[in-house]
């Protein structure tokens, strides 16, 4: 994500430049040399607008997070990758241990230490699996070898959903929204890979299917008993949806 990888949010062509600054708060958005539109309108764009257009998926917005708004002459990518690792990882942490919750009303006994070691373990190996499985579907089905710290920096970016989960600390949710919010990430990870590879979107969800199935099934092997009552929490939730309509 070089200072020279910005791209129009249209067509994704490499723009050299994104606007032009004449004063403070005085800017010309540039047009794209290929498909003659402004290359990123979401400069002049409000936040909630960038949020609410990530949440409904569109490829636009996943252009101008993913290779516009970020500028590497200013923040370190590499500090920022690491970062966002962390912060995920104590996510998942804090899923695990709600799901937990479900089937052990006493988790925070006694024994809430060895616990929190499990839970962590656990998240460590199903994380780890993701990284190794995701570069080798990579690998496969898209050929992508070169660009993986940009391309693993995008896939964090793009799990954002998982910021949801905090909610759950203020508000008492369904344990069903956890699986929903999984489903998320992985769409939004299969757009982010389709933006940044320009691969059709059936190989993104491929690659992003095997690597979530691999991080899921390496996960069950210190908590058995989730997904079980993740899916039947979910069928529940489903299932009062539908007697509601």
């Amino acid at each position: 994500m070089a200072a020279s990888e910005h791209r129009c949010v249209g067509c994704g062509f490499r723009v050299k430049s994104l606007f032009i600054q004449y004063s403070p708060g005085n800017i010309r958005l540039m047009k794209c040399g290929n498909c003659k539109e402004v290359a990123d309108e979401y400069i002049e764009c409000e936040r909630m607008i960038i949020f609410i257009d990530l949440i409904l998926h569109r490829p636009k917005v996943y252009r101008h997070v993913l290779y516009n708004a970020i500028n590497p002459e200013t923040v370190n990518i590499q500090h920022l990758l690491w970062k966002l690792v962390f912060v995920y990882l104590l996510l998942d942490s804090y899923r695990s241990l709600l799901l937990r919750r479900t089937d052990e009303e006493s988790s925070f006994s006694h024994s809430s230490v060895l616990i929190s070691i499990k839970v962590l373990i656990g998240v460590l190996s199903a994380n780890a699996a993701f990284i190794f499985s995701f570069a080798i579907a990579a690998k496969g089905l898209l050929n992508e070898v070169s660009r993986g710290r940009e391309i693993m920096l995008g896939i964090c970016i793009s799990s954002y959903f998982k910021i949801f989960l905090l909610a759950m600390l203020v508000w008492e949710f369904p344990m069903s929204v956890i699986f929903i919010v999984d489903i998320l990430v992985l769409t939004s990870n299969s757009m982010a890979l389709k933006v940044m590879t320009e691969s059709t979107m059936t190989r993104c969800i491929a690659v992003c299917l095997i690597a979530h199935l691999v991080r899921f099934s390496v996960g069950q092997i210190f908590e058995p008993t989730i997904f079980l009552t993740q899916f039947g929490s979910l069928m529940q939730y489903l299932s009062y949806l539908f007697r509601t309509v």
